[in-house]
């Protein structure tokens, strides 16, 4: 069955319009573009030009990735590296033989963030490049389960009920691995004042059949750290008092290129003993385009030898560890120049100022009359989420703002908190590199207006005709 359906019968026989202006362009078979299907290869060839126009025109309809304060995901870089991804497009990671400078790039990659994330031998590293977090976090979430089985087996106990533990606010890759996988999600609900889990809740969830315990270093939900090293430490009591020896797992996604450049005393990584391995994603605080993910392993006794494949390289075998094969090398070369380029400063800098204006707007949204905050931007990672206060009188929902606000362009997303908070529901809003004073100032002007719109009657008012955005002949 196809993933993505189309139409059949009418819609299948739909043809796309092609404007006047580019029929005046000389074409093989002009006449063709009166017959040009939409769900159907063409018989011929066209002009270049009219197939980028086509193609452009209809992509109009997307969303401005920059007024996007729902994606997490770099909406910017600098021209320098559009013009090296450019140049590396056509590079394919898998090919370690035929482009050995990409995979050595790699390699570096991996030992800066072995570095940074205090892995016991950098020179030794242990990790890889992957599509994004969610191939890193399906990749750890393997070895941790492999690791588990092997124990298990060695021990003659049974190995058909894995669980893995982790708060009902995790990225939806870790219910997918569960369920591809055949691993228990032992997902831990949330409650009133508590948006995600918690020492006590996760030693309460472990059995002898837990893989591992998922800490997510900046939660999707509302920007917030879990407590890694408190989880770490009642793991360890719970060992020692002769429960079940279970490893940490932590989902860096978003914090692992926030953390140690914004708050370095915070101890999260491999300082931790309990912690096993640790995934990024380096196309949302690593300052790259879409997709590039990392998951680095503390030590190779963490990722079982029979997992890892071998290619040829340089003349020699090269291990690697990946669900997708073929990809282009153009992420990961421009991860390596981000870092090349912006080094522990440059980072701190962007990083801190994307925090200090999520902060000013956390600030500025907390005063505005319905709003109350859930979670502010100064701290975890630069993103906030606010509701409406309970009491406020106002007569509308968040759903209502963030409809309003796409008016003028800007996505923010509106949501239910996961079980047991499902009564909570929110606007998010994520600050990346890019999204800068001027715009957020925009940002919270759009907003004024949109609550004074909708003001206490619940549904929005009439455009006023002086208001309205749209041109006048």
């Amino acid at each position: 069955m196809a993933l993505h359906g189309q139409a059949v019968g009418e819609a299948a026989q739909a043809r796309l319009a092609v404007r006047p202006q580019l029929r005046c362009r000389p074409e093989p078979a002009a006449e063709a573009l009166d017959r040009l299907p939409r769900y159907r290869i063409p018989a011929g060839p066209m002009d270049p030009e009219t197939a980028y126009q086509l193609v452009h025109d209809e992509l109009m309809l997307d969303g401005n990735a920059r007024l996007n304060l729902a994606t997490f995901v770099t909406t910017w870089m600098d021209p320098l590296a559009d013009r090296l991804m450019a140049e590396c497009a056509a590079k394919n990671m898998i090919d370690k033989d035929e482009y050995p400078q990409t995979a050595e790039l790699e390699s570096r990659c991996v030992r800066i963030l072995a570095d940074l994330w205090h892995a016991p031998d950098v020179g030794d590293a242990i990790g890889c490049s992957t599509t994004g977090s969610s191939e890193a976090a399906m990749l750890a979430g393997l070895a941790m389960a492999r690791r588990w089985r092997a124990r298990r087996r060695s021990a003659g106990l049974p190995t058909d009920r894995p669980n893995l533990v982790m708060g009902a606010n995790v990225q939806v890759c870790w219910e997918k691995f569960a369920r591809y996988w055949d691993v228990e999600a032992r997902l831990v609900p949330l409650a009133p004042g508590r948006t995600h889990l918690t020492a006590q809740e996760a030693v309460a969830h472990c059995d002898e059949n837990t893989i591992g315990v998922v800490a997510i270093l900046g939660s999707t939900f509302d920007g917030t750290y879990e407590p890694v090293a408190e989880i770490a430490g009642a793991l360890d009591r719970l060992a020692a008092a002769g429960g079940p020896d279970v490893p940490v797992h932590v989902d860096a996604a978003s914090g692992g290129f926030v953390a140690p450049f914004c708050d370095p005393e915070l101890v999260w990584d491999f300082r931790l003993d309990r912690v096993v391995s640790i995934n990024a994603s380096g196309h949302k605080y690593g300052l790259v385009y879409p997709g590039v993910g990392w998951v680095l392993w503390r030590d190779r006794e963490h990722l079982p030898e029979e997992l890892i494949f071998y290619v040829d390289y340089l003349g020699g075998r090269m291990p690697t560890f990946a669900l997708n094969f073929s990809r282009p090398g153009a992420q990961v070369v421009a991860q390596y120049y981000s870092l090349l380029r912006h080094g522990r400063d440059g980072y701190r800098q962007v990083i801190q100022g994307c925090r200090d204006v999520a902060a000013r707007l956390s600030d500025q949204v907390a005063a505005m009359g319905p709003f109350e905050l859930v979670s502010a931007g100064g701290t975890g990672i630069p993103v906030f989420a606010f509701a409406i206060r309970e009491g406020s009188g106002a007569g509308f929902t968040v759903f209502d703002v963030s409809e309003l606000l796409r008016a003028r362009g800007w996505q923010v997303p509106a949501y239910r908190f996961p079980p047991a908070l499902q009564e909570l529901t929110v606007l998010r809003v994520v600050v990346r590199n890019g999204f800068g004073p001027d715009l957020a100032d925009l940002l919270i002007a759009d907003l004024r207006r949109v609550v004074d719109r909708l003001g206490t009657a619940g549904r929005a008012a009439p455009v006023p005709a002086e208001a309205a955005t749209g041109f006048h002949h």
